[in-house]
C-alpha cells in the first residue's frame, strides 16, 4: 500500500461548552474537550476500572457554529477527523505540543436541549454510526456513561 490515512472515529460525552473563537475574514472555530471511557474489572480484586481519555476536538465555521448552538457539557457525540499536531514555544522558551481531533464528520446521539428539529450541515451525518456491541446483552445495565 502506497498511501497512509489518519483517520480518527470517537464517541463521547463533551467535558465542557463549545468554545468559539471568531476571525476578522468571518471565519471561526469550536474548541471543545471530549470524553472517552474504557471499563474492565480487575480480575485479581474483581474491582470495577474505569480510564477516560480526554481528547481536544476543533471544528471550523459553519460546523463549529451548528455545534456551538445544540451542544452542550454531558452531551454525547460521534466524531470522525483527523489527529493534528500544534507545536509553539512556552513563556520559558521550551517547545510544547498539543495533539487535536480536526473533526470533519459529526453526529449528535444524545443532546440536553432536545430540539425536535435539527438541522444538517455538510460536515454533518445523517444517521448515527452502526456501531457492534461487544457485550452480551446482560452486560448493558455495565455501560461506562
Amino acid at each position: 500500500m502506497s498511501g497512509t490515512l489518519n483517520k480518527v472515529m470517537l464517541i463521547g460525552h463533551l467535558g465542557d461548552e463549545v468554545k468559539m473563537h471568531y476571525f476578522e475574514g468571518g471565519g471561526c472555530v469550536g474548541r471543545f474537550p471530549l470524553a472517552t471511557n474504557e471499563t474492565y474489572t480487575n480480575k485479581q480484586t474483581n474491582e470495577r476500572i474505569t480510564n477516560t481519555e480526554w481528547h481536544n476536538i476543533v471544528l471550523r465555521n459553519k460546523a463549529a457554529e451548528i455545534c456551538e448552538k445544540y451542544l452542550s457539557k454531558g452531551d454525547k457525540v460521534y466524531i470522525e477527523g483527523r489527529l493534528k499536531t500544534r507545536k509553539w514555544q512556552d513563556d520559558s522558551g521550551n517547545d510544547r505540543y498539543s495533539t487535536e481531533i480536526q473533526a470533519t464528520d459529526f453526529t449528535f446521539l444524545t443532546t440536553k436541549k432536545e430540539s425536535g428539529a435539527m438541522p444538517v450541515a455538510p460536515e454533518q451525518k445523517q444517521a448515527a454510526p452502526k456501531v457492534e456491541p461487544t457485550n452480551t446483552p446482560a452486560d448493558n445495565d455495565d455501560l461506562p456513561f
